[in-house]
């Protein structure tokens, strides 16, 4: 029992340490975000950061979850830096959690720290974005949505809406390197490949922020007058490029479609409004499933490599009738 209690004195001298160090701002481990404590499992959770509403009902999910499942949390935001991330995971390695689980602010650049994370014997679970690694043996788990379905299924409904009509589409990317963002490019070309009518004349990315969604379709508008189609990697850079529309005098929806992936309340409001034409579903509420799988790993059971998440589409009427029930 006295060793215990030296133990855990200890590591509450190293976490005060590393709070002041690093603080919440720039990436390392954030005191204030953790969670009730006291729980027979720690968990260090970085996350990407706080830059569309689909992140935000991702982190109230996991930080729920936790404290629910009697899980204690330590959380961080990266604040999109994969540098910041990459630090919060070596304090956490510091801290001797007894798992690490992150959501890749880009595919690339892992293997040393998780590498490290191994050596340590921590297990690491991956959340709604995956890591580009030859040695899986990197991470337990996958935890999250098939992103090239979610393009599949966009293209897919601009094909049929399109017809054989003349099409010009133009792309608003996510953040550049990151999963979701090559994913959902790759699959919403597939779908459109067979379709010649239908034309990509401009993709740029917009970081997966509504004011970048904004700024780029104010330049699309500028540079291409004749769109028809935008497809947005997600709800708020969609929202964003109504704004950039409605203030060039078009009506979004009717002059312009338009096509997100998410189906936040603020997409799916704007979808039953008609401003936004159709939306793939890309479900955020991951806590449950991560509360579980980090205490499967922790007791010694193995995982399937990969655990998607159930997720369907929405067009204006499915959109206003589930809207009233709807959770983030």
């Amino acid at each position: 029992m006295l060793k215990k209690i030296i133990t855990l004195a200890a590591s509450a001298v190293v976490v005060t340490a590393l709070s002041a160090c690093g603080g919440g701002g720039d990436g390392g481990a954030d005191a204030a975000g953790s969670g009730d404590g006291g729980g027979e499992l720690t968990m260090g959770f970085a996350q990407v950061g706080a830059e569309s509403g689909w992140r935000s009902a991702n982190t109230k999910s996991i930080q729920e979850s936790a404290k629910a499942a009697g899980v204690e949390l330590k959380f961080s935001d990266a604040q999109q830096k994969q540098e910041n991330q990459i630090k919060a995971i070596r304090s956490y390695i510091q801290q001797k959690v007894d798992v690490i689980a992150f959501s890749p602010v880009v595919e690339t650049g892992w293997d040393t720290v998780l590498l490290e994370a191994k050596r340590a014997q921590i297990p690491v679970i991956l959340t709604d974005r995956a890591v580009d690694s030859d040695d899986d043996s990197l991470y337990e788990t996958f935890i999250g949505s098939d992103f090239v379905k979610e393009g599949e299924k966009a293209g897919e409904w601009l094909v049929g809406e399109a017809g054989s009509d003349p099409t010009k589409v133009v792309e608003i990317q996510g953040t550049t390197g990151a999963a979701p963002a090559i994913d959902r490019k790759a699959g919403f070309e597939d779908a459109i490949k067979g379709s010649s009518n239908i034309e990509v004349v401009a993709s740029q990315t917009g970081d997966f922020t509504r004011s970048g969604g904004k700024q780029v379709m104010e330049a699309f508008l500028k540079s291409n007058p004749d769109i028809d189609v935008v497809y947005a990697h997600n709800d708020d850079m969609g929202l964003g490029a109504i704004e950039a529309i409605e203030a060039a005098g078009k009506v979004p929806g009717q002059d312009i479609k338009i096509i997100t992936v998410d189906a936040v309340k603020d997409g799916m409001t704007a979808l039953s409004e008609g401003k936004i034409n159709f939306i793939v579903e890309c479900n955020p509420l991951l806590g449950d499933q991560l509360m579980d799988a980090a205490e499967k790993v922790v007791a010694g059971d193995e995982l399937p490599k990969r655990i998607e998440t159930e997720e369907t589409t929405f067009d204006q009427e499915q959109a206003t009738a589930a809207l009233p029930d709807r959770q983030y």
